[in-house]
């Protein structure tokens, strides 16, 4: 008792001389037990509990999970893309081109050796051959057969890009004037047409439009022309004998009758850019959309006369892209005889008609028609086989790099049946100079 009073005296003693009050005992800390070793679960990542332990950090509790959320950052916070501190680290964003200039650097161009081929099978009448199946088809490429891959008989969306004469005679002109309105009709809504004409030089009269859209009708409207006078000149002697002239001088020679020894004149060379007109139609279709039909359609008497393009260049480059030309027949050229000469290429005319030649190397077909309405029934019966032909397609086992010709050879496993299709293919796109 006596000790307990005395320490009390000291301690106010104390106090009095110090001046202020003594610190309150500090409160016990309540100092958690050491975490019990847990194995990790599958979920867990390995990097991310390594870096974690890098950085000195403790896996989180089971508590964490209650926590509040986050705040979100403020909108004019600055991004950044380095790696959350407080977790693992977050894989870089795969690499995306800013302009097109850097996409097409980081286009991968693999070569390919798909083939497709594109097959019409008639019987003794000219007419279609539905229901067949891929085992129906045997395909030859350069002698080797080759295993069909792909078959289809659904009808397939047309790129079509027409052709038309406008060097024809008048008749003839009058009577293709009044066809051209039916060619809407015989497309569809998932079609798409550009429209040519050409007579001395090729005019683009309108780049690929909806088929059955408002454009296409204006534009095959604008197309028509009154034609060319075909008749022959006569030597009536005087100033009509002649071209016009400067001081009895020749202003242009070519435009001057020309005349043989005996005095008859002889009649100046015509204008058919048919080469040129094809090859424009073909250079716009080669890009058309994966999946659909390539045609050009030729509206025309099948003359040609000082194109710059010649017919073997521009078959070549058709080949290439995989494109058919199909045509309308007019004029002189759709004569029953005509026809026939035609058929067997029989170059008995002045100007041979050259449309036979492309549309027997590119898998085409020709119609010869001179009135108005056969011309229209023309256009709806080609467009429907051409639509409804058979697709066939392989893998060729020549090299991706063999740039020269491959000649097709397609059977049908049934008797009484013609086949028609592309004889062959140039593997490489080229272009052409004009």
């Amino acid at each position: 008792m006596a000790l307990a009073m005395a320490s009390a005296m000291l301690a106010a003693g104390g106090q009095n001389q110090q001046g202020n009050v003594p610190d309150a005992p500090a409160p016990q800390q309540n100092i958690p037990s050491a975490p019990v070793p847990q194995a990790p679960s599958s979920t867990d990542s390995i990097s991310g509990l390594a870096s974690q332990a890098a950085r000195g950090k403790a896996t989180s509790s089971d508590s964490d999970e209650t926590a509040a959320p986050a705040q979100p950052a403020p909108a004019d916070a600055p991004q950044s893309n380095a790696p959350n501190p407080d977790g693992p680290p977050q894989a870089e964003p795969p690499y995306s081109p800013k302009t097109p200039e850097e996409a097409q650097n980081f286009l991968i161009h693999v070569p390919v050796n798909y083939v497709q081929i594109p097959v019409l099978v008639l019987d003794k009448n000219h007419g279609e051959v539905p229901g067949l199946q891929s085992r129906d088809f045997r395909v030859y490429e350069n002698g080797e057969r080759q295993h069909i891959t792909f078959f289809s008989a659904d009808a397939v969306p047309l790129s079509v890009a027409f052709v038309i004469d406008q060097s024809l005679p008048r008749d003839v002109m009058s009577a293709v004037n009044n066809s051209l309105n039916s060619i809407v009709g015989a497309l569809t809504p998932q079609d798409e047409v550009a429209v040519f004409t050409y007579a001395d030089g090729v005019t683009e009269q309108t780049t690929f439009t909806q088929a059955t859209g408002d454009r296409l009708p204006a534009v095959l409207s604008r197309a028509k022309r009154a034609g060319e006078d075909m008749g022959t000149p006569q030597d009536m002697g005087g100033p009509f004998g002649r071209g016009p002239t400067i001081n009895d001088v020749e202003v242009d020679p070519n435009l001057a009758p020309q005349r043989t020894n005996n005095g008859m004149i002889i009649l100046p060379k015509e204008i058919h850019t048919l080469n040129d007109a094809i090859l424009a139609a073909g250079d716009a279709l080669k890009r058309a959309k994966k999946g659909r039909r390539r045609v050009i359609y030729v509206i025309s008497d099948g003359k040609e006369a000082r194109s710059k393009a010649h017919l073997s260049e521009v078959v070549r480059f058709l080949q290439t892209n995989q494109e058919s030309v199909y045509a309308t027949l007019v004029g002189e050229s759709a004569l029953p005889i005509e026809g026939y000469i035609d058929k067997f290429h029989i170059p008995l005319l002045p100007y041979d008609n050259i449309l036979p030649k492309y549309t027997g190397a590119t898998g085409g077909e020709l119609a010869h028609e001179l009135s108005s309405a056969g011309m229209q029934r023309s256009f709806g019966h080609i467009f429907d086989q051409v639509r409804t032909q058979y697709t066939l397609g392989y893998n060729t086992h020549l090299q991706v790099l063999d740039s020269r010709y491959r000649k097709w050879v397609v059977h049908v496993e049934r008797p009484g049946l013609d086949v028609i299709a592309p004889p062959g293919y140039y593997p490489a796109a080229t272009s052409l100079e004009r």
